[in-house]
């Protein structure tokens, strides 16, 4: 008699939706201001206007592909000043840091655009389909039309969110009211309806459906952040040795059998992750503080001291369990791995400053044509052959006049194709690429030298900016 094969169990387990609870408190309301806030400036920054003169879009934060600049109200950044971008990126880094050292997953909770979008669509969620229970009960009902018509409803909220968002992120690359015009008329750019389309869908199912799944698994920072983290680090976390065993709120001599733990579920209701915070550190807790909201508020209905959850530190418990009073958060904060991460941080932006501020309003860079070396005039003159390029970085034309010096260029010719005498214009944001000459006559000591260094200089004729830049004149030995 065989025997019957039995199918291998599934290892994939289908998402449960999560329904989160609304809840009142300090920590929901911050996240309310940081959510507004957030979304404000995503939004309305394309649309703030910033005299940029007549060859440049009047907007004041512009990504500008084709010329290769960053715009950023008064500050220019060109392509060969991407050492800015840089700075800000390390500064970035470092700020993430400096907050997950201190306060854990902060980022993760407040700021990050996956929270942000996340929480804009539980609100439309709960404003259409009500809060958790009546949401539970609608995902659980066969499809009718009270169904059908409050998710037509939500999701087409939802897109229009979308739809705003993706739109929203084309207009900084771009003069926002120009694009606006030519998207509505189907005149713009295929590349521009593309984008737009993809990020519409990605904001639509990121926010809308994969939501925690995206910090679980798509998220690389839950398994860096415990490198960021020490003992001193400040994170939500359940006094499990006030609250435990829990049971139900008691009065008379049966309460003192039992910790301040009433196991309402209030702090697992409104988790947007859906974990118990009761159970430890995990990694998918993304510190938001909610399920401190929502134990204080059942702590105050019960009479019982509001902290059961609460940010604390992992030496604050130690210190708790042995009787002994928890350190100020300042005391946590204030360490010497946060004030390193501070030094650091602060000190590159004080640098970025001091860069910004001392950089020239023109560049040039000269580069020596090497084939060949030098050519020998008619006369016996040698002449080498420069590329110039010359950089305006002002938002209006400007003249500039080209000089040659150096211990041995007393005797050197300066010429420029194209240009009568040694002045050139440039115009506005625009870069000018001419080909320069140095004559050394017959008979000067430079046209008996191997090489002689010379300094290529030029100065704005109005007196507001100069560059100067080191080369080589080589003669023929």
């Amino acid at each position: 008699m065989s025997t019957p094969q039995l199918d291998p169990p599934s290892l994939y387990a289908a998402r449960e939706p999560i329904f989160p609870k609304r809840v009142k408190g300090r920590f929901r309301n911050l996240k309310w201001i940081v959510m507004a806030i957030t979304l404000a400036i995503y939004y309305v920054t394309p649309w703030i206007r910033w005299d940029r003169g007549p060859n440049m879009p009047d907007q004041a934060v512009l990504v500008d592909l084709a010329n290769r600049r960053f715009f950023f109200f008064w500050i220019e950044i060109w392509p060969q000043e991407f050492y800015f971008v840089a700075g800000l990126l390390i500064m970035a880094g470092l700020g993430l840091f400096l907050f997950t050292s201190a306060l854990g997953r902060v980022w993760c909770g407040y700021a990050c655009p996956q929270t942000v979008w996340t929480d804009l669509f539980i609100l439309v969620e709960r404003w259409i389909e009500g809060d958790r229970n009546n949401r539970i009960r609608l995902h659980r009902q066969e499809w009718n039309g009270q169904k059908i018509r409050l998710r037509l409803v939500k999701f087409t909220v939802w897109l229009l969110i979308a739809l705003g968002t993706g739109g929203a992120w084309v207009f900084y690359f771009t003069d926002a009211p120009t694009l606006m015009r030519d998207l509505v008329t189907g005149q713009a750019h295929p590349v521009a309806y593309t984008t737009i389309a993809v990020l519409t869908a990605t904001t639509f199912l990121f926010g809308g459906f994969a939501r925690e799944q995206i910090c679980i698994y798509a998220c690389p920072w839950p398994r860096i952040q415990a490198a960021m983290m020490d003992e001193d680090t400040l994170t939500v976390a359940y006094r499990d040795w006030r609250g435990e065993p829990r049971g139900a709120a008691r009065k008379g001599a049966d309460a003192a059998a039992h910790g301040d733990c009433i196991d309402c579920m209030a702090c697992v209701n409104v988790c947007p992750m859906g974990i118990d915070i009761r159970d430890g550190q995990q990694l998918e807790c993304i510190t938001c503080a909610l399920c401190i909201d929502a134990c204080d508020e059942i702590m105050d209905r019960v009479g019982k001291p509001r902290g059961l959850i609460d940010y604390m530190a992992l030496k604050d418990e130690t210190a708790e369990r042995a009787g002994a009073a928890p350190k100020p958060l300042t005391k946590h904060i204030l360490r010497p791995r946060t004030i390193l991460y501070f030094t650091l941080w602060s000190g590159i932006g004080v640098a970025l400053v001091v860069a910004l501020f001392m950089r020239s309003p023109v560049d040039l860079n000269v580069s020596p044509v090497r084939n060949p070396l030098f050519v020998t005039m008619s006369d016996g003159a040698i002449r080498n052959t420069y590329e110039v390029r010359l950089r305006n970085k002002r938002h209006e034309n400007r003249d500039y006049a080209f000089t040659v010096s150096g211990a041995d260029a007393g005797d050197l010719v300066l010429a420029i194709e194209g240009v009568e005498g040694n002045i050139v214009e440039v115009p506005a944001d625009e870069t000018l690429s001419a080909r320069l000459y140095l004559t050394a006559p017959a008979g000067s000591p430079l046209t008996g030298l191997q090489s002689s260094g010379v300094d290529l200089a030029v100065e704005d004729r109005s007196g507001e900016g100069s560059a100067s830049v080191g080369t080589v004149f080589h003669g023929r030995n």
